[in-house]
């Protein structure tokens, strides 16, 4: 199923999620989770405006610019999860009859193979963007919805997560190679960097509470 967006109602998408059908799937999930703490960070910006946050107003109007770019690129991905899907599925059914065949359909499935763990390390690169956006405001934020804060936090390591997971399952279809070993490492900095990132914006939350 491919006609999933933001202007459907979470009902439906969950319904679609929760149906045989194999899209939308994980890596789908992983970005409405990504755009949900883009959400989270974006009202605590929003909630942290006037005077007494005049000092950090630049910062705090620059956060929730970000967040309003990544909840739109995170429906991007969430597209581009579905598409890489259904390339992937597509090169499968190839025919491989004749030799001509068989290499057309062995270059597809590596083209769709390398989109399919292409995708989920952009996700995971909106979420580094997304939770330092965080952490760039989780000192001056309203302390009254710091909790907010750190959830949103939480739900980008979480979409990290689960994107770090996709890439995962789908680098085993791919040959030992440099391009496997610099995925695979390239996976690894983001998923620890977010972590870093997750674990300071929540020992400020509890701290501020």
């Amino acid at each position: 199923m491919s006609n999933v967006s933001w202007d459907h109602s979470v009902r439906l998408f969950l319904q679609q999620a929760g149906s045989s059908e194999p899209t939308p799937g994980g890596g789908s999930v992983a970005a409405l989770v990504a755009a949900l703490g883009a959400s989270m960070t974006a009202m605590a910006g929003s909630l942290s405006q006037g005077e007494r946050f005049a000092p950090y107003e630049e910062q705090i109007r620059q956060t929730l610019t970000e967040m309003q770019q990544l909840t739109a690129a995170s429906e991007e991905l969430l597209h581009a999860d579905i598409e890489s899907f259904n390339a992937y599925m597509a090169a499968l059914k190839l025919p491989k009859s004749s030799e001509e065949e068989t290499s057309s359909r062995k270059h597809a499935l590596a083209s769709a193979t390398i989109r399919a763990i292409e995708v989920p390390l952009r996700l995971m690169k909106l979420c580094l963007d997304g939770i330092t956006g965080t952490a760039a405001i989780a000192d001056s934020a309203n302390k009254h919805v710091i909790s907010d804060l750190g959830i949103g936090a939480i739900l980008f390591e979480a979409a990290a997560r689960s994107a770090l997971l996709t890439v995962e399952i789908n680098l085993r279809s791919m040959p030992e190679s440099d391009a496997r070993t610099r995925y695979t490492e390239q996976a690894a900095a983001l998923m620890e960097e977010i972590e870093t990132h997750n674990k300071a914006i929540l020992l400020t939350a509890r701290q501020r509470m």
